[in-house]
Order: structure tokens, then sequence, then C-alpha cells
């Protein structure tokens, strides 16, 4: 079993700790192999997380660069999702060492859960929140979906966690008439929608009955709700300890009822995150690291009119920018006669002058950091994918889209470091300090399932994870 936390910072297991019950985290970190800091050594946005972790490579490679990017021959702005993945995953390997292995995927909606599913035959990816019910829809998952979905939880009140149920509320689910998404985002940033998947997680496995019999069975879980309130309240907020302390819980219990059935011994869990979150700026200061993706386009575009428009012809290079990618007007690029490396290398030392913007990257390779940002810059750009120039804003800052919140997907330890843990008869119970990177789950994954890693990973076996015999018989 895999759980994947889509938002979860690394340093939340030491943050939160004193708040930890005995059965959850707590026990992973002590009977588990627990590495400290596992690394995305690449832009951190959920759809890129959750396939990197799937596929052990990185999104140079897998495609999925972002969680949203603009595609040149569509001349759409395109969604991540499971066909535009190309790299084979985990769950690919599994199946294909053997014709009774099965795996799923499960989420709460939208096309991240598939992003660590099989690309070979029909994927079992089953989705909480999903908009009617398929003809083959397992009658679990409708049961689930009848008792825990979001219609149930207006005027529901966030109790904290462990806390008396007459205490005073966190936060009131309010339903007001004419703003159904507002509640939706409510529901889906609240320990409801969290308990939510983990209901469904019990109902699948007693469907499923891992750890019984000859065949593997790889159950991947990504957990939506973690992200859906950071992007409201930053990564550090009286709520989010609460949601954490909620998932602690609902942790403890499921290792509870595996205990139970399978039974110990006779499964394993491991916990990832895809990336972490910003601190949300405080009141006035937001303004500063709130970056406007217009403001940036705008530099741009004046930067290479000035150089190029003799007369003044008016000219829009920029044909788009999507955080954290440029896309320029190809047409426009070459009539300016210049050579289209110069012309990429000018619009990123533009960039550089809108306040908040640190680094930028170009197709050609060039860079204006060091060789640290180069490596994380290159494994993030893929080159049908990721337009002209790459941008990176400075610590703390984000993309301004809306005027509260923060958005995901930069470079720095808060977005690209996570905890890592590794539970169960096949791995040691120790705590490691080395850094680990994203790529190196799905490998290490593979060796304790006895099968080859995904056909595209790039990341090592991490030989602390294995249990003594693991590591001399393999």
């Amino acid at each position: 079993m895999w759980l994947i936390a889509e938002q979860f910072r690394g340093d939340y297991l030491e943050r939160y700790a004193p708040w930890f019950g005995a059965g959850g985290f707590r026990r992973l970190m002590s009977e588990g192999a627990y590495f400290r800091d596992c690394r995305a050594l690449a832009s951190a946005f959920s759809a890129s997380g959750v396939a990197t972790l799937a596929t052990g490579a990185w999104p140079d490679t897998h495609g999925i660069v972002a969680d949203r990017w603009f595609d040149r021959a569509s001349r759409q702005t395109v969604e991540a999702a499971l066909p535009l993945r190309r790299a084979p995953a985990l769950a690919d390997e599994l199946l294909a060492a053997s014709a009774s292995n099965r795996a799923a995927a499960l989420g709460l909606g939208g096309p991240l859960a598939a992003l660590a599913a099989p690309s070979r035959g029909k994927p079992l990816v089953y989705l909480i929140e999903a908009e009617g019910a398929a003809a083959d829809e397992p009658v679990w998952l409708s049961a689930v979906r009848s008792a825990h979905g979001p219609e149930r939880h207006a005027g529901a009140k966030w109790i904290a966690c462990r806390a008396d149920e007459n205490s005073p509320p966190l936060r009131v689910l309010k339903r007001e008439p004419g703003a159904p998404d507002e509640f939706r985002a409510l529901y889906r940033a609240s320990p409801f929608s969290q308990a939510a998947q983990f209901a469904a997680l019990r109902a699948l496995l007693a469907e499923e009955k891992p750890g019984l019999g000859e065949a593997a069975r790889l159950v991947t879980v990504v957990l939506s709700s973690t992200a859906a309130l950071g992007y409201e309240e930053g990564g550090v907020s009286p709520l989010m300890r609460d949601l954490v302390l909620h998932l602690d819980l609902e942790i403890e219990q499921l290792l509870e009822a595996l205990d139970r059935a399978p039974g110990r011994g006779n499964y394993s869990l491991v916990f990832s995150a895809a990336h972490g979150a910003p601190p949300l700026p405080e009141g006035e200061s937001r303004s500063r690291y709130a970056i406007s993706s217009e403001a940036v386009a705008r530099a741009v575009d004046t930067a290479l009119s000035a150089r190029f428009d003799i007369p003044p012809a008016r000219e829009r290079y920029v044909d788009r920018y999507i955080y954290p990618f440029l896309y320029l007007r190809p047409d426009a690029v070459r009539r300016t006669g210049a050579d289209v490396r110069a012309v990429r290398r000018i619009a990123g030392e533009a960039a550089l002058t809108v306040p908040g913007t640190a680094a930028f990257y170009t197709a050609d390779g060039d860079c204006s950091r060091g060789p640290a940002w180069r490596r994380r810059f290159q494994n993030s750009f893929h080159a049908l994918r990721s337009g002209d120039v790459m941008l990176a804003y400075e610590a703390g800052a984000f993309e301004n889209y809306g005027e509260r919140g923060v958005s995901y997907g930069s470079l720095y330890p808060y977005d690209a470091r996570v905890p890592l843990i590794f539970f169960g008869p096949s791995f040691a119970a120790r705590t490691v300090e080395d850094p680990c990177a994203l790529v190196d789950v799905a490998p290490t994954l593979a060796r304790s399932l006895l099968i080859p890693p995904p056909g595209a990973a790039i990341g090592r076996v991490l030989g602390a994870a294995l249990a003594a015999d693991d590591r001399t018989s393999r």
C-alpha cells in the first residue's frame, strides 16, 4: 500500500510530533525505515510529483511538467493526465510480472490518482468525487460516496483532533446560497474529505484482500486534503497542524485494521509526498510575494520590443506564460532575424527585472544560476512541453492567482523536501539522515516486490530501507 500525500512538508513529522498518537506516524517512524530528507530535485507540483514517484523518473522524461501547461499543437492549456505520461509506472511492472497481480489507484477527484496507475489496459482508478456513477462502478465505492460525500457535510463543524465533540469548532463548513464552489473547496480542505478517502481505502481493501495468496496487490492513494488546505492557508497554520493530526489518527486506525486482516507481517505500507508548501504571507506583505503572470509577460514583451522592433511594430512576443513556463511566439521570434537562443536569453533576463523573479533556464540550456539550480531546472524541463524559458521565483514567492492563498511548484526546500517512510516486513526499522530523492522510491519498492524497476526509472535502490535479509538475498 502506498499513501502519497499531495502536500506534506518535510518538517511536519518533527514539527507536529508532540501531538501524535502512539499508533500512527509515530509507529511508522519507529518501526519503519524513515528517511527524513527526501528531495524533489525538480519543480514541485502535485501532478509532477505524483508522476515522479510512480515512474522513478523526473519530468524531463515522464513529461508531466506541472499541473497544467500550454500545448502548442492544439493551442490549448492542457491538464496533467495519465494519457500524457510518457514513462511507465511501478504498477506497469507489477502487472507485467504476473497476470494475477493487481494495481489500483484511489483519489478524491481529478486526474492525480490516475498518474500513479498503470498505462496498460484499463487502469483501476477510483475517484470519490467523480460526477455520476460508471456502469461498472463497484458497490463499495457508491456506498462510500453516499456516506461521505460533500453534501452530507453542509454545516459540519470541524472539531480539533481528539477534542471533545462539544468543543468549539475550528471551522464550520458553511454552504452559502449560490456559492457551491466555495463550499466544495471548504470540504476538500477538511478532515471530512480526508476521512472519505480512508473510508474508501478500507472498503477497497476489504474487496482486494491484500496480503492473502501469492498474488501481489498495490493500492496507491493520493491524499489531496492537505494540498487543498495549503492552497488556502499556506504550509504552516493551526488548521494545517490539525489536519495533519487527523491524518495521524486515520493512519493509526488503518494500521489497526491491517493488523487484524491480513495481519502483522502480511502487508507493507509506504508513506511519501509529492511536495510541500510555502507559508502564507501576513497582511500587506502578500503583495511582495505574490507575482503577477501578466507583469512577467509584459516585461518580456517590452524588452524584446525595445530590442527588435525597429521601427516599432508593436509585436507581441509572448504567446503564453503559464507558471513556470514562458512560451514565445515562433513567428515573432523568426521576424527578429536573431538567433533563437539569444532571443530566449533576453526573455529570461527581462523576466528577472520583475521583483520576486530569481532565476531562469532556457530550452537551449542557458541558466542564470549555478550547477545546483541548473540540475533542478534540467530535471523539470521537457523539450516538447516546457516552452522556451522556465522561471523560478524567490524563496517564499508564488504565483498570484487570487486575493488569498499560495501556489506550489518552487525549487525551495519548503516545496521540494518531503518525508519518506517504508514500513513492513521487507523494511528495516531505522532513521536515515542522508538525503534521497523522489525518483528512488519506485526502484526501492520494486526491489521489495521482486520486480524490475519502472522502465524509465533513474533512481537508486535505497539499501538502507531494506531489512538485512532482503539486502543480502536480492
